[in-house]
């Protein structure tokens, strides 16, 4: 998985990581709005889903400690991340503002 992240990360169009667990309430509530934020932008974001019991290390790497936690990457970098469930229109307008 490591060296197929790094491969994912590095694209020029924004990667959006939401690292996940399945017994997570706030996970199943991020879900549908992760889906709606890529219907509105289409193309223009990839979005991730990680699920942190199977990846450890790669959670462990970028040091997440809750879930959901979203990662904003490009070119692999991270440009943004917070933790928690955000509304679809903040989660855009970050994405807007990184692109």
């Amino acid at each position: 998985m490591k060296d197929n992240f790094s491969n994912i990360i590095a694209s020029k169009t924004p990667v959006l990581i939401d690292f996940f667990a399945d017994w997570c309430g706030p996970c199943k509530v991020l879900a549908p709005i992760l889906k709606e934020v890529k219907n509105e932008l289409g193309d223009t974001i990839k979005i991730v889903k990680i699920d942190v019991d199977k990846n450890q290390p790669l959670a462990n790497k970028y040091q997440v400690k809750g879930v959901p936690t979203l990662i904003l990457f490009k070119e692999g970098k991270l440009l943004w991340r917070q933790s928690g469930v955000l509304q679809k229109t903040d989660i855009v307008e970050i994405i807007h503002a990184h692109q």
